[in-house]
């Protein structure tokens, strides 16, 4: 690996390159300053101004959302998984058909397995800018978005079509459905009454792990965050665990999936390939089969990272063992 192939894996938080119309929301008043970005994999975008940092997927994508205060993402849905952690800020999930079956707050370094067919959304209620990081299952991503009937229509009074092949048109910017393509048909009555209302204590305790029980975990071993014997129970497709500075050091090691190192606090040194390079928070770096690699603190106090690696479980609905 040459120091531009391993610079070309690392994707820098200050290097994001933001898309403000990837939603079919993009235009809707409160949702209509949010910032999505894809760094691994094409996402769920819908628009085609969105950046994708890293085209190949291991198995899933990574993405985040950035919002100013106040700024919320609308109802949807996925058919794979959508995990969140919060970067920056302070964040507001709530979920269910109107959005009032419950909700949690999650706060720097909290993760958030959300379970398939349940329309979520989310909401920035800190009091400066925010970032949460998002993994997505699948290599596409569950094949798009499904959206709650009235932000469609809500959108359409402000000049966004989504077309029924998941392309968004912006009728303000002169752009119209082609001839033969259709619009996005709204989820039917039928599919919106099977859809689940579970409450907070249904989802709380069993999809939400808090920054400083993972740093309480962490201090032998990585602790196993999101997987089939994990804190969060799930097999999405790919495993989730959190690495402190109090874990000892794993050493080199040489593995045969694809590792995504994804720092939320300090310094990291990475060595893959016999090359080093430091992470800091926000950043991104994809780690190849069959690469060798190490990572350490670079700095003393406290430093933390998700690192996401795929398996050979399949990309679908929420397992419940």
């Amino acid at each position: 690996m040459t120091p531009a192939e391993l610079d070309a894996r690392i994707v820098r938080y200050g290097d994001l390159i933001p898309c403000k119309t990837a939603f079919i929301d993009a235009h809707t008043p409160g949702s209509d300053q949010k910032e999505n970005f894809t760094i691994i994999g094409g996402g769920v975008s819908e628009s085609a101004d969105q950046h994708v940092h890293i085209k190949d997927t291991p198995g899933f994508n990574i993405g985040a959302a950035g919002q100013p205060p106040k700024c919320r993402n609308s109802l949807h849905s996925h058919r794979t998984a959508e995990v969140f952690f919060v970067l920056k800020g302070r964040w507001r999930f709530f979920w269910g058909r109107h959005g009032k079956a419950g909700e949690v707050v999650l706060e720097e370094g909290d993760i958030f397995n959300i379970p398939t067919g349940i329309f979520r959304g989310f909401e920035n209620i800190g009091t400066d800018y925010g970032m949460i990081m998002a993994i997505l299952g699948g290599d596409d991503a569950g094949g798009g978005v499904l959206w709650a009937p009235e932000v469609i229509t809500d959108a359409k009074d402000h000049g966004l079509v989504l077309a029924e092949t998941g392309k968004l048109y912006d009728t303000k910017r002169g752009q119209a459905l082609p001839d033969g393509v259709s619009p996005m048909p709204l989820l039917g009555d039928d599919i919106l009454a099977r859809m689940p209302e579970p409450s907070a204590g249904e989802v709380v305790p069993t999809y939400v792990a808090r920054y400083w029980d993972m740093m309480a975990l962490s201090s032998d071993k990585p602790a196993p965050v999101i997987g089939a014997e994990a804190m969060l129970v799930d097999k999405p497709g790919f495993e989730v665990d959190f690495i402190s500075h109090r874990t000892p050091g794993e050493g080199l090691q040489t593995l045969d999936c694809h590792h995504i190192l994804m720092p939320m606090r300090g310094h990291w040194k990475i060595t893959m390939d016999g090359q080093d390079r430091v992470l800091n928070p926000g950043d991104t770096c994809a780690v190849p089969p069959g690469v060798p690699h190490d990572m350490t603190p670079s700095m003393s106090g406290e430093a933390s990272m998700f690192r996401v690696r795929n398996t050979d479980d399949p990309a679908g609905p929420t397992w419940v063992g």
